[in-house]
This record gives C-alpha cells, structure tokens and sequence, in this order.
C-alpha cells in the first residue's frame, strides 16, 4: 500500500479514536480520493457509528444537540445523510422516524422546522423524488449553504399545516 493510503488511515483512526466526527467530515474529500470503493464504506460506517453513539449519548442525558458546537453540527450532518440514505432507498417509514428524532434533538430552529417537513412527507409516504420536485427549493437551500434541505415551496408548509392540525 502506498503512502498516502497509510498516511490518510492513520488521520482516520486518530480522528475515531478522539470521536472527532468533524476531523472525519474533513478529511472526506482526500478520503474520495484515496480510498476504494470498501474502505470508503468503512469511512462512512464509522462516521455513523460515532453519530449514533453521539446521539445515544444526547438522548439518554435529556439534552439537545447544539448546532453551534462542531461535534454536535457534524453528528447531525451525519445522521441526517443516514435518514436521507433511507428515505433514497424507499424506506419511507424509517426515514420518518430518523427525521422525526431528529427536528426534536437540536437547538437549531431552522434544522428543526426544516427536519419537520421532511418527517411529515415521509411519514405520508410522499417519494422523495416527489418531495424533490414538489416541496424543495434546491436553489433557496444552495444559497443558504446548509448540509440540509432548507428551502421549500408552499407545498411544503401547507404539508406541515395539514399535519399539525391532524395533530402529528
């Protein structure tokens, strides 16, 4: 194995041993760059892995994840892509669930309200292609710069208005 393989394993491993999630996420492009497709998954697993300790650890202290402290914005990013990844995958109803967890587990009211739309759209079996199309402003959430989808069209809010007052 080459050097800059090792060298960049070595990054990784002290970033898990410390669950420095962040150093992770920093670390993903030259990951992309220098790890095969398996080990690339492994970078992936572990980065979830710390997330859902992390998150573990917030719900079991009755606290709330501070999107203003670097591990707690990394973990979100980080569980919000796993959510993502299940509502891509056509598991709906699990993606619900994770997006439901997550709009009550942060300070942030913005990831919040946002994490809400993408429950209740799940949780109504709305595709996410569908709610791509249909509920998300791609442009208003690339001008915010969020990890998140953030931007969305009336569609969206009237979603959450009808969920609210069926009492979701």
């Amino acid at each position: 194995m080459n050097n800059k393989v090792e060298e960049l394993k070595a990054k990784v491993l002290e970033a898990q041993s410390k669950n420095d999630i962040a150093a992770l996420y920093v670390l993903e492009s030259e990951a992309h760059e220098t790890f095969d497709e398996e080990t690339l998954h492994g970078f992936y697993a572990n980065i979830l892995d710390l997330a859902l300790e992390k998150l573990t650890t917030t719900l079991e202290s009755h606290k709330k994840l501070n999107m203003d402290e670097v591990q707690d914005f990394a973990t979100s990013r980080a569980l919000y892509e796993y959510a993502m990844e299940h509502y891509s995958a056509g598991a709906i109803k699990d993606a619900a669930a994770l997006f439901e967890v997550l709009s009550g587990m942060t300070t942030d009211d913005k990831f919040s309200w946002s994490l809400k739309l993408h429950w209740h759209a799940a949780d109504q079996g709305i595709a996410l292609d569908d709610f791509m199309e249909k509920m998300a402003d791609i442009e208003v959430t690339q001008n915010n710069g969020t990890f998140y989808i953030s931007g969305f069209k009336k569609e969206a809010q009237e979603l959450l208005d009808n969920a609210q007052q069926q009492g979701a």
